[in-house]
Protein backbone atom coordinates (compact mmCIF):
# COMPACT_ATOMS: atom_id res chain seq x y z
CA UNK A 1 0.00 0.00 0.00
CA UNK A 2 1.70 3.13 -1.41
CA UNK A 3 -1.07 6.17 1.01
CA UNK A 4 1.62 8.57 2.31
CA UNK A 5 2.35 8.46 5.87
CA UNK A 6 0.75 11.39 6.81
CA UNK A 7 -2.56 10.49 5.41
CA UNK A 8 -2.36 6.77 6.20
CA UNK A 9 -1.85 7.91 9.97
CA UNK A 10 -4.88 10.55 9.37
CA UNK A 11 -7.35 8.12 8.34
CA UNK A 12 -5.86 5.44 10.99
CA UNK A 13 -6.95 7.89 13.35
CA UNK A 14 -9.81 8.68 12.47
CA UNK A 15 -11.10 4.96 12.66
CA UNK A 16 -10.01 4.65 16.04
CA UNK A 17 -11.87 7.83 17.56
CA UNK A 18 -14.96 6.02 15.84
CA UNK A 19 -14.75 2.89 17.25
CA UNK A 20 -14.13 4.64 20.77
CA UNK A 21 -17.28 6.46 20.21
CA UNK A 22 -19.31 3.75 19.68
CA UNK A 23 -20.06 4.09 16.04
CA UNK A 24 -20.89 0.70 14.46
CA UNK A 25 -21.04 2.08 10.88
CA UNK A 26 -18.94 5.83 9.37
CA UNK A 27 -18.14 6.81 6.00
CA UNK A 28 -13.93 6.55 5.38
CA UNK A 29 -14.81 8.28 1.76
CA UNK A 30 -17.47 9.55 0.14
CA UNK A 31 -18.12 9.05 -3.40
CA UNK A 32 -19.23 12.92 -4.48
CA UNK A 33 -21.16 13.15 -7.61
CA UNK A 34 -21.81 16.49 -8.76
CA UNK A 35 -22.62 16.22 -12.41
CA UNK A 36 -23.85 13.09 -14.65
CA UNK A 37 -23.10 14.42 -17.81
CA UNK A 38 -19.94 13.38 -19.43
CA UNK A 39 -17.89 14.40 -22.42
CA UNK A 40 -17.36 10.42 -23.44
CA UNK A 41 -19.68 7.43 -24.01
CA UNK A 42 -17.85 4.88 -22.24
CA UNK A 43 -19.84 1.15 -23.28
CA UNK A 44 -19.52 0.00 -19.19
CA UNK A 45 -21.04 3.58 -17.58
CA UNK A 46 -24.79 3.95 -16.70
CA UNK A 47 -24.31 7.51 -15.67
CA UNK A 48 -24.94 9.03 -18.47
CA UNK A 49 -28.09 7.17 -19.63
CA UNK A 50 -29.99 9.52 -17.32
CA UNK A 51 -32.83 12.16 -19.23
CA UNK A 52 -31.63 15.09 -20.91
CA UNK A 53 -32.65 17.28 -18.09
CA UNK A 54 -31.08 15.39 -15.28
CA UNK A 55 -27.35 15.59 -17.62
CA UNK A 56 -27.84 19.36 -17.21
CA UNK A 57 -27.86 19.87 -13.97
CA UNK A 58 -25.08 20.59 -11.61
CA UNK A 59 -24.62 20.36 -7.84
CA UNK A 60 -24.17 23.98 -5.74
CA UNK A 61 -20.71 23.90 -4.36
CA UNK A 62 -22.47 24.27 -0.96
CA UNK A 63 -24.62 21.63 -1.07
CA UNK A 64 -21.69 19.35 -2.38
CA UNK A 65 -19.81 20.78 0.72
CA UNK A 66 -22.42 20.61 3.35
CA UNK A 67 -23.20 17.01 2.23
CA UNK A 68 -19.30 15.98 3.09
CA UNK A 69 -19.38 17.70 6.46
CA UNK A 70 -22.43 16.15 7.34
CA UNK A 71 -21.03 12.86 7.41
CA UNK A 72 -17.55 13.59 8.51
CA UNK A 73 -15.38 11.58 5.80
CA UNK A 74 -11.79 12.01 5.98
CA UNK A 75 -11.86 11.35 2.22
CA UNK A 76 -13.88 12.39 -1.03
CA UNK A 77 -14.03 11.03 -4.36
CA UNK A 78 -15.26 13.51 -7.12
CA UNK A 79 -16.39 11.61 -9.98
CA UNK A 80 -19.30 11.75 -12.29
CA UNK A 81 -20.19 11.59 -15.44
CA UNK A 82 -16.99 14.04 -15.73
CA UNK A 83 -16.41 16.46 -12.89
CA UNK A 84 -14.56 18.56 -15.03
CA UNK A 85 -17.06 19.46 -17.44
CA UNK A 86 -18.74 21.05 -13.77
CA UNK A 87 -18.19 24.88 -14.09
CA UNK A 88 -17.32 25.78 -10.22
CA UNK A 89 -15.23 22.27 -10.09
CA UNK A 90 -12.13 24.12 -8.97
CA UNK A 91 -13.77 26.47 -6.17
CA UNK A 92 -15.09 22.91 -4.77
CA UNK A 93 -11.71 20.92 -5.04
CA UNK A 94 -10.52 24.31 -2.97
CA UNK A 95 -13.63 24.49 -0.21
CA UNK A 96 -12.61 20.90 0.38
CA UNK A 97 -8.84 21.44 0.46
CA UNK A 98 -9.14 24.37 2.61
CA UNK A 99 -10.90 21.71 5.52
CA UNK A 100 -7.93 19.22 4.82
CA UNK A 101 -10.01 16.83 3.57
CA UNK A 102 -8.01 14.43 0.80
CA UNK A 103 -9.44 15.02 -2.77
CA UNK A 104 -9.69 12.26 -5.31
CA UNK A 105 -10.61 13.84 -8.68
CA UNK A 106 -11.87 11.32 -10.76
CA UNK A 107 -11.41 12.23 -14.82
CA UNK A 108 -10.67 10.71 -17.79
CA UNK A 109 -8.53 13.39 -18.28
CA UNK A 110 -9.36 15.13 -21.32
CA UNK A 111 -9.96 18.55 -20.07
CA UNK A 112 -7.28 18.47 -17.84
CA UNK A 113 -5.39 20.80 -20.24
CA UNK A 114 -8.15 23.62 -20.48
CA UNK A 115 -8.42 23.49 -16.90
CA UNK A 116 -5.15 22.36 -15.26
CA UNK A 117 -4.32 25.90 -14.12
CA UNK A 118 -7.01 26.18 -11.94
CA UNK A 119 -5.70 23.52 -9.87
CA UNK A 120 -3.30 24.20 -6.97
CA UNK A 121 -0.87 20.84 -6.19
CA UNK A 122 -1.61 19.87 -2.71
CA UNK A 123 -1.17 16.93 -0.26
CA UNK A 124 -4.66 16.75 0.23
CA UNK A 125 -5.61 16.63 -3.50
CA UNK A 126 -4.61 14.30 -6.32
CA UNK A 127 -5.90 13.70 -9.68
CA UNK A 128 -7.25 10.02 -11.03
CA UNK A 129 -7.05 9.48 -14.08
CA UNK A 130 -9.05 6.53 -15.78
CA UNK A 131 -6.86 4.01 -17.65
CA UNK A 132 -8.33 0.86 -18.86
CA UNK A 133 -5.41 -0.45 -20.29
CA UNK A 134 -2.58 0.29 -23.18
CA UNK A 135 -4.14 2.57 -26.17
CA UNK A 136 -6.23 -0.10 -28.10
CA UNK A 137 -7.71 -1.24 -24.87
CA UNK A 138 -8.83 2.10 -23.19
CA UNK A 139 -9.83 4.12 -26.25
CA UNK A 140 -12.48 0.07 -27.06
CA UNK A 141 -13.33 1.21 -23.14
CA UNK A 142 -14.24 4.46 -24.11
CA UNK A 143 -15.91 4.20 -27.48
CA UNK A 144 -13.59 6.92 -29.22
CA UNK A 145 -9.81 6.66 -30.63
CA UNK A 146 -6.98 8.60 -28.91
CA UNK A 147 -8.23 8.96 -25.84
CA UNK A 148 -5.55 7.31 -24.29
CA UNK A 149 -2.88 9.50 -25.96
CA UNK A 150 -4.83 12.48 -24.63
CA UNK A 151 -4.45 10.94 -21.24
CA UNK A 152 -1.19 9.79 -20.99
CA UNK A 153 -0.05 13.22 -22.18
CA UNK A 154 -2.21 15.14 -19.07
CA UNK A 155 -0.70 12.52 -16.81
CA UNK A 156 2.37 14.18 -17.65
CA UNK A 157 2.05 17.92 -17.49
CA UNK A 158 0.42 17.30 -14.04
CA UNK A 159 3.39 15.35 -13.17
CA UNK A 160 5.46 18.48 -14.37
CA UNK A 161 3.03 20.45 -12.80
CA UNK A 162 4.09 18.55 -9.41
CA UNK A 163 0.44 17.42 -8.32
CA UNK A 164 -0.04 13.99 -7.34
CA UNK A 165 -1.57 11.01 -9.94
CA UNK A 166 -3.52 8.14 -8.99
CA UNK A 167 -4.79 6.28 -11.43
CA UNK A 168 -8.06 3.90 -11.66
CA UNK A 169 -8.41 0.72 -13.54
CA UNK A 170 -11.28 -1.52 -14.62
CA UNK A 171 -11.03 -5.09 -15.86
CA UNK A 172 -13.38 -6.94 -17.98
CA UNK A 173 -13.55 -10.26 -19.76
CA UNK A 174 -11.99 -9.15 -22.02
CA UNK A 175 -9.16 -8.95 -20.45
CA UNK A 176 -5.93 -11.56 -19.52
CA UNK A 177 -3.48 -11.75 -16.94
CA UNK A 178 -1.27 -10.25 -19.28
CA UNK A 179 -3.08 -7.18 -20.48
CA UNK A 180 -3.36 -6.75 -16.39
CA UNK A 181 0.21 -6.90 -16.57
CA UNK A 182 0.84 -4.68 -19.48
CA UNK A 183 -0.98 -1.87 -18.48
CA UNK A 184 0.19 -2.12 -14.63
CA UNK A 185 3.68 -2.00 -15.72
CA UNK A 186 3.11 0.49 -17.94
CA UNK A 187 1.61 3.08 -15.19
CA UNK A 188 3.88 2.21 -12.52
CA UNK A 189 7.58 1.83 -14.67
CA UNK A 190 6.60 4.28 -17.28
CA UNK A 191 3.93 6.96 -16.50
CA UNK A 192 5.31 6.38 -12.59
CA UNK A 193 2.04 7.38 -10.91
CA UNK A 194 2.01 8.09 -7.35
CA UNK A 195 -0.88 5.44 -6.96
CA UNK A 196 -2.87 3.07 -8.97
CA UNK A 197 -6.39 1.60 -8.34
CA UNK A 198 -7.77 -1.67 -9.77
CA UNK A 199 -11.47 -2.74 -9.83
CA UNK A 200 -13.27 -5.60 -11.86
CA UNK A 201 -16.56 -4.10 -13.61
CA UNK A 202 -19.44 -4.52 -11.89
CA UNK A 203 -22.82 -5.58 -14.40
CA UNK A 204 -23.75 -1.77 -14.01
CA UNK A 205 -27.84 -2.26 -14.76
CA UNK A 206 -27.81 0.61 -17.09
CA UNK A 207 -24.61 -0.16 -18.89
CA UNK A 208 -24.94 0.01 -22.85
CA UNK A 209 -22.90 -3.51 -22.80
CA UNK A 210 -23.92 -5.89 -21.04
CA UNK A 211 -21.77 -8.73 -22.15
CA UNK A 212 -17.90 -8.17 -20.94
CA UNK A 213 -18.40 -8.01 -17.34
CA UNK A 214 -16.50 -10.08 -14.83
CA UNK A 215 -17.41 -13.30 -12.32
CA UNK A 216 -16.62 -14.10 -9.12
CA UNK A 217 -14.56 -17.10 -10.51
CA UNK A 218 -12.97 -15.64 -13.37
CA UNK A 219 -12.34 -12.35 -11.74
CA UNK A 220 -10.47 -14.69 -9.22
CA UNK A 221 -8.51 -16.49 -11.75
CA UNK A 222 -7.42 -13.20 -13.90
CA UNK A 223 -5.91 -11.65 -10.75
CA UNK A 224 -4.24 -14.68 -9.53
CA UNK A 225 -2.43 -15.31 -12.68
CA UNK A 226 -1.47 -11.49 -12.76
CA UNK A 227 -0.05 -11.24 -9.70
CA UNK A 228 1.88 -14.47 -9.50
CA UNK A 229 5.66 -14.15 -9.78
CA UNK A 230 6.00 -11.39 -7.48
CA UNK A 231 4.03 -8.80 -9.28
CA UNK A 232 1.77 -6.90 -7.31
CA UNK A 233 4.69 -6.72 -4.40
CA UNK A 234 5.92 -4.46 -7.14
CA UNK A 235 3.53 -2.20 -8.26
CA UNK A 236 2.54 0.86 -6.72
CA UNK A 237 -1.29 0.07 -5.37
CA UNK A 238 -3.73 2.25 -3.28
CA UNK A 239 -4.94 -1.10 -1.65
CA UNK A 240 -4.29 -3.17 1.11
CA UNK A 241 -2.66 -6.11 0.58
CA UNK A 242 -5.93 -8.23 2.11
CA UNK A 243 -8.21 -6.58 -0.59
CA UNK A 244 -5.93 -7.97 -3.06
CA UNK A 245 -5.79 -11.33 -1.64
CA UNK A 246 -9.68 -10.87 -1.89
CA UNK A 247 -9.19 -10.10 -5.43
CA UNK A 248 -7.68 -13.51 -5.98
CA UNK A 249 -9.81 -15.64 -3.97
CA UNK A 250 -7.74 -16.14 -0.93
CA UNK A 251 -9.87 -14.44 1.15
CA UNK A 252 -13.27 -13.79 1.47
CA UNK A 253 -15.57 -10.16 2.84
CA UNK A 254 -18.89 -9.23 3.49
CA UNK A 255 -19.89 -5.91 1.69
CA UNK A 256 -19.53 -2.61 3.74
CA UNK A 257 -21.09 -0.22 1.75
CA UNK A 258 -22.12 2.27 4.26
CA UNK A 259 -18.61 2.76 4.58
CA UNK A 260 -18.17 4.22 0.53
CA UNK A 261 -21.43 6.19 0.46
CA UNK A 262 -22.55 8.07 -2.40
CA UNK A 263 -23.75 11.45 -3.03
CA UNK A 264 -25.26 12.98 -6.02
CA UNK A 265 -27.88 15.32 -7.27
CA UNK A 266 -30.66 13.08 -6.08
CA UNK A 267 -28.95 12.50 -2.66
CA UNK A 268 -27.73 9.96 -0.58
CA UNK A 269 -27.48 6.33 -2.86
CA UNK A 270 -28.97 3.06 -1.35
CA UNK A 271 -26.71 0.97 -1.27
CA UNK A 272 -24.22 2.14 -3.81
CA UNK A 273 -23.11 4.40 -6.58
CA UNK A 274 -23.58 1.28 -8.31
CA UNK A 275 -27.22 0.23 -7.37
CA UNK A 276 -30.09 2.18 -7.05
CA UNK A 277 -32.71 1.00 -4.28
CA UNK A 278 -33.84 5.27 -3.84
CA UNK A 279 -32.27 7.84 -2.30
CA UNK A 280 -32.20 9.42 1.44
CA UNK A 281 -32.01 12.97 2.48
CA UNK A 282 -29.22 12.57 4.96
CA UNK A 283 -26.38 10.11 5.68
CA UNK A 284 -28.04 9.74 9.47
CA UNK A 285 -31.36 8.37 7.23
CA UNK A 286 -28.96 6.37 4.84
CA UNK A 287 -27.19 4.53 7.71
CA UNK A 288 -30.15 3.71 9.79
CA UNK A 289 -32.73 3.07 7.31
CA UNK A 290 -31.01 0.98 4.99
CA UNK A 291 -31.28 -2.65 5.41
CA UNK A 292 -27.54 -3.57 4.78
CA UNK A 293 -28.09 -7.03 5.50
CA UNK A 294 -29.46 -7.75 2.80
CA UNK A 295 -26.93 -6.60 0.20
CA UNK A 296 -23.26 -8.50 -0.74
CA UNK A 297 -22.69 -11.41 -2.66
CA UNK A 298 -24.74 -13.92 -1.44
CA UNK A 299 -27.29 -11.92 -0.15
CA UNK A 300 -29.06 -9.77 -3.14
CA UNK A 301 -28.44 -11.51 -6.65
CA UNK A 302 -27.77 -8.60 -7.85
CA UNK A 303 -24.78 -8.42 -6.17
CA UNK A 304 -24.09 -11.89 -6.90
CA UNK A 305 -21.17 -11.23 -9.26
CA UNK A 306 -19.82 -7.67 -7.93
CA UNK A 307 -16.33 -7.59 -6.69
CA UNK A 308 -15.57 -3.58 -6.83
CA UNK A 309 -13.39 -1.69 -4.03
CA UNK A 310 -16.34 0.48 -3.24
CA UNK A 311 -18.09 -1.93 -1.03
CA UNK A 312 -15.20 -4.59 -0.10
CA UNK A 313 -12.24 -2.45 0.25
CA UNK A 314 -13.27 -0.81 3.45
CA UNK A 315 -14.13 -4.31 5.06
CA UNK A 316 -10.19 -5.19 4.03
CA UNK A 317 -9.31 -1.89 5.60
CA UNK A 318 -10.94 -2.71 8.99
CA UNK A 319 -9.43 -6.10 8.90
CA UNK A 320 -6.20 -4.52 8.30
CA UNK A 321 -6.20 -2.24 10.81
CA UNK A 322 -7.95 -5.05 13.22
CA UNK A 323 -4.64 -7.07 12.71
CA UNK A 324 -0.86 -6.09 13.80
CA UNK A 325 0.16 -8.28 11.45
CA UNK A 326 -1.92 -7.09 8.47
CA UNK A 327 -0.98 -3.72 9.58
CA UNK A 328 2.68 -4.18 9.58
CA UNK A 329 2.20 -6.48 6.06
CA UNK A 330 0.48 -2.98 4.66
CA UNK A 331 3.66 -0.64 5.70
CA UNK A 332 5.66 -3.22 3.75
CA UNK A 333 3.16 -3.76 0.77
CA UNK A 334 3.66 -7.38 1.23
Amino acid sequence: MTMPVRQALRIGGYILRQRLRGRAKFPLLVELEPLFACNLKCAGCGKIQHPADVLKRRMPVEQAIAAVEECGAPMVSIAGGEPLMHPQIAEMVRELVARKTYVFLCTNALLIPKKIDQFEPSRYFAWTVHLDGMRERHDASVCKEGVFDEAVAAVRECRRRGFRITTNTTFFNTDSPQTVIDVLNYLNDDLKVDEMMISPGYAYEKAPDQDHFLGVRETRELFRKAFSGGNRRRWRFNHTPLFLDFLEGKVDFPCTAWAIPSYSLFGWQRPCYLMSDGYAATYRELVEDTDWESYGRGRDPRCANCMAHCGYEPTAVFATLSSLKESLRAVRGD
